[in-house]
């Protein structure tokens, strides 16, 4: 049994449970995985969206995705696409909240051209948007602290400037014309 499938088998449960009127899933998604059971798809987008579901795609550039041990970018427009046919098909107007980051190891300023160009092209206009802090136990905090990609052992880019944190943000809200001269001087 793939855990998708218990975990599809819970969520069916939990609908039926006496005094449970909804129970909704706003983050947390695996979307990796998630694309990989059409049957759980249908029911998350179905039944568990409250009408906006956070997932955090983080990045599109593939040296950073191989950092951050996430998958290309193929993956999230097949969950969008997935996303939007079984809402169609329930007949609700669901939204996707994509989460992205700047400044996380590996992350150059070309990477962060790359996003934007990405956001754009899909007329993304982020309104949150974070810069990496590194968090006890994590790889990307090993990667932040010493500079290397443990999974290939090599060096990696590490923006640390409060300037280049400011210029990889700046690329994530490209459109906010506060940010006009930060890019264009990124550029």
């Amino acid at each position: 049994v793939k855990p998708q499938e218990e975990l599809v088998q819970l969520l069916k449960k939990s609908r039926e449970l006496p005094g449970v009127k909804k129970v909704l899933v706003a983050s947390g998604i695996r979307y990796d995985l998630a694309v990989q059971s059409p049957e759980y798809m249908k029911e998350l987008t179905q039944h568990h969206v409250g009408g906006h579901l956070k997932i955090a795609p983080e990045h599109v550039s593939k040296n950073v995705l191989d950092c951050m041990k996430k998958p290309e970018p193929s993956t999230y427009d097949e969950f969008e696409a997935m996303f939007q046919k079984y809402s169609a098909e329930a007949g609700k107007k669901q939204f996707l909240v994509p989460y992205f980051i700047g400044a996380h190891p590996g992350s150059t300023i070309d990477d962060m051209i790359e996003l934007a160009v990405w956001l754009k092209a899909r007329g993304f206009r982020l309104r949150q948007v974070q810069d990496f802090q590194p968090t006890p136990m994590t790889l990307s905090s090993a990667m932040f602290h010493t500079g290397i990609q443990p999974a290939t052992n090599k060096e990696v880019y590490v923006p640390r400037s409060m300037k280049e944190k400011r210029l990889q943000k700046a690329f994530l809200r490209y459109h906010d014309p506060e940010n006009y001269w930060t890019v264009k001087q990124a550029l």
